[in-house]
């Protein structure tokens, strides 16, 4: 029997096909563009995604390999639809600045605390709360008009049957999600002005569709899924996921909200609590490095294979890598990058490695949160930037942690499908968690790392007021 998880990511929507063990015997992608008409704007064709998934569905039915389907989807988009469901807006995603007055106003205010500890998402302009409150101040027509907010996956599941049903991983994440009563909450809702009746309807992460045989999972939210793709559940086991952007997250069965508001807590079921923090700065930091600042022919691949000859620290070069403002831990939709140091003797490759430690510098400050609080001893690394030895050695020397690394890097995708085999009734064989590679920590770089990390958060606040 094949199972197909299907990740509708920020760049491309990936469906991957598995057997009950995890293995993956084929995927297709489909890519697609993110458009900036404004400055903060980020903006994507909720219909260009909605063909992509088409067109990657057609290429396994064609294949006679689509069985079941378990859907995973970024966090963090929403747009507005009429009610023929057709798009008033374009998908106004993570990334997306536009609400910073709006969520640095409500951050500050008692009201935004209660909500953040209600609901679990920070306050910030990525969040469906904010989106929804700039759309009500700024395009008074289209929220008027509009007959449901919803994000992308909502879109594409209306599209495919009719109904508007958003996961509870996924609505937990919105900041409008009371994640004790999984159920939209009365004070968010209150705040932006709208009904329950304008938003989806929300189901359990096992929820399912069947049409013309198939068998559809509404699945959860990518990140979570990550958790339980990569087999990183319980206190001890840190998530590590990089792609476009970034994130850390811990699986535990608590409720835990930070008293600074640093950290998130969203849901992978209604009694499995992830808990961590998301950047904004990912790879995709890599791709602006090489696009449209050393403007080079030459693979992202070479540049990080010379970055790798360029000594731990960069010769004293440091980067900020807040290019797209910034969610955890400093939550500053306003933060800017920042190379620190340059001197006459920096190259491409030291520019290089100094924005691959910025990354994961920054992760580290997230991940240095949640390693106060729950007893991490093992780094659970999955994205795009888990095929790269390079990588995830830097994870391992700048943490000081053990990273592993499971035989499938497909870690949404297969958690996905993990949600769907429970539904079933079905065991995932646990060959896809067995463990392929295994970065220790270089503990002669512990004390550089350390040092590099203090002022990495020592630039941050001196800063902070000039962005």
């Amino acid at each position: 029997m094949y199972f197909t998880g299907l990740d509708i990511g920020t760049t491309s929507t990936k469906a991957v096909v598995f057997d009950i063990s995890g293995k993956v015997l084929t995927q297709k992608s489909i890519s697609y563009e993110m458009f900036h008409h404004h400055p903060n704007w980020s903006e994507q064709n909720p219909d260009e995604i909605y063909e992509a998934v088409n067109q990657c569905l057609a290429f396994l039915d064609k294949r006679s390999l689509l069985e079941t389907l378990s859907m995973s989807s970024a966090m963090h988009s929403i747009m507005a639809v009429d009610e023929s469901g057709k798009p008033l807006t374009n998908l106004i995603v993570w990334a997306d600045n536009r609400a910073i007055e709006i969520g640095n106003k409500l951050k500050a205010s008692s009201e935004g605390k209660e909500i953040y500890h209600r609901t679990g998402t920070p306050i910030h302009p990525f969040s469906f709360l904010c989106k929804i409150l700039w759309l009500k101040e700024n395009e008074p027509e289209v929220f008027a008009k509009a007959h449901k907010f919803i994000g992308i996956k909502e879109f594409v599941w209306h599209k495919i049957f009719g109904e508007y049903e958003i996961d509870e991983s996924l609505a937990s994440a919105t900041g409008m999600m009371n994640i004790q009563d999984l159920c939209w909450d009365k004070k968010a809702l209150e705040l932006v002005e709208i009904g329950e009746e304008k938003l989806p309807k929300i189901v359990p992460t096992t929820f399912s569709r069947t049409k013309q045989d198939i068998k559809y999972f509404i699945g959860g939210a990518d990140g979570p899924l990550a958790n339980l793709g990569t087999g990183a559940m319980g206190k001890n086991k840190l998530a590590f996921t990089m792609g476009t952007s970034g994130a850390v997250r811990i699986c535990v069965d608590e409720y835990y909200t930070d008293p600074q508001m640093r950290t998130f807590n969203y849901l992978l079921t209604s009694t499995q609590h992830v808990v961590g923090g998301a950047t904004n700065n990912g790879a995709v930091v890599i791709q602006w490095l090489k696009e449209q600042i050393l403007q080079t022919s030459i693979s992202t691949e070479e540049l990080i294979e010379k970055a790798q000859k360029i000594p731990a620290g960069a010769e004293n070069l440091l980067f900020l890598p807040y290019i797209l403002g910034e969610r955890a831990p400093v939550w500053n939709a306003n933060a800017k990058g920042v190379f620190f140091g340059l001197s006459i003797n920096h190259t491409q490759a030291h520019l290089t490695r100094a924005v691959m430690e910025g990354l994961i510098l920054n992760l580290y400050s997230v991940g240095k949160v949640l390693m106060e609080k729950f007893p991490v001893d093992e780094i659970c690394a999955s994205g795009g930037f888990a095929k790269s030895d390079f990588w995830l050695q830097l994870v391992a020397d700048i943490f000081q942690k053990k990273v592993v690394i499971t035989d499938n890097v497909e870690g949404s995708a297969w958690g996905a499908v993990r949600l769907a085999l429970k539904s079933l009734g079905l065991e995932a064989k646990t060959s896809a968690q067995t463990t392929s590679r295994i970065f220790l920590p270089d503990t002669t770089k512990a004390e550089l790392y350390d040092q590099l990390h203090q002022k990495f958060e020592r630039l941050y606040i001196k800063l902070q007021d000039e962005f």
